[in-house]
């Protein structure tokens, strides 16, 4: 499996439309921290490409992807920033003559019809709570606390015939041992923090930061931590502090597993 990150930001993107910070003003000369609403790219062999999460900057990330056509979409909550561009990924769909797929929590599609209603005219809803087989991935989903925000959905693919796994969890804070359990362990763990080092009080937040993550890590000993979900309180180009396995994902990142 190859992963393309094409959003690596919190809601609010960076830049910051109204911020002249040093994050904000790196992102709009150089480019190395600019980045979109959180979606990642998956390509698995034998198998179209698929993506997860469609935030309101889904055109954009298209386009710098050059890619034409998306036929199957998975989503891991209905809050704008994963699911703004849903409206124009039917449009693309109706346009190009392709019958689209979306995939998500029986819960999360019953949020995603309330909002868009006609979606469901072309696209066809399907849920994940029984999981799903991509080539020789399985997939599994579960519930994961999302603080303040209420909750979303962690994804872990495995590989069976070779023991690989991968979770994607790009907002939890505040874990249960039960939400924890399939984190442990995994050949590559992507989860989200918008803040190195958040300010705001525990009770009020709706993600860990990069010291919890790296400190949750320890108990968890995935080989390889990337993090995504990223405010402009982060800095890509500011690793020094990061233990050898974590690191910081950047808008266009292509892994392999």
């Amino acid at each position: 499996m190859d992963i393309v990150f094409h959003g690596t930001s919190d809601a609010l993107g960076v830049p910051r439309i109204y911020c002249q910070c040093d994050v904000c003003e790196e992102a709009r000369l150089s480019g190395v921290n600019r980045r979109y609403r959180p979606s990642i790219q998956l390509c698995i062999e034998d198998e179209e490409s698929i993506w997860i999460d469609c935030g309101p900057d889904w055109h954009i990330q298209m386009e710098q992807a050059q890619q034409r056509v998306v036929s199957r979409m998975l989503i891991t909550h209905a809050h704008y920033d994963h699911i703004g561009g849903l409206p124009q990924w039917y449009d693309q769909c109706r346009y190009a003559k392709v019958k689209p797929k979306l995939y998500a929590a029986t819960e999360v599609l019953q949020e995603i019809e309330a909002r868009f209603p006609w979606l469901s005219g072309l696209i066809e809803f399907n849920s994940l709570d029984e999981g799903l087989m991509l080539g020789s991935w399985q997939l599994r989903i579960w519930r994961v606390n999302h603080g303040r925000n209420g909750y979303s959905y962690a994804f872990r693919f495995d590989h069976r015939p070779f023991g690989k796994s991968i979770v994607y969890c790009p907002d939890c804070i505040a874990l249960s041992e039960d939400q924890q359990q399939l984190l442990y362990n995994v050949d590559m763990l992507i989860i989200g923090a918008s803040f190195y080092k958040e300010p705001h009080p525990f009770e009020t937040r709706s993600l860990y930061d990069v010291t919890e993550i790296v400190e949750r890590s320890m108990v968890w000993k995935p080989r390889e931590l990337w993090i995504t979900h990223m405010s402009h309180d982060i800095d890509v180009r500011h690793v020094e502090l990061l233990p050898h396995y974590v690191h910081y994902a950047k808008t266009g990142l292509k892994l392999s597993l």
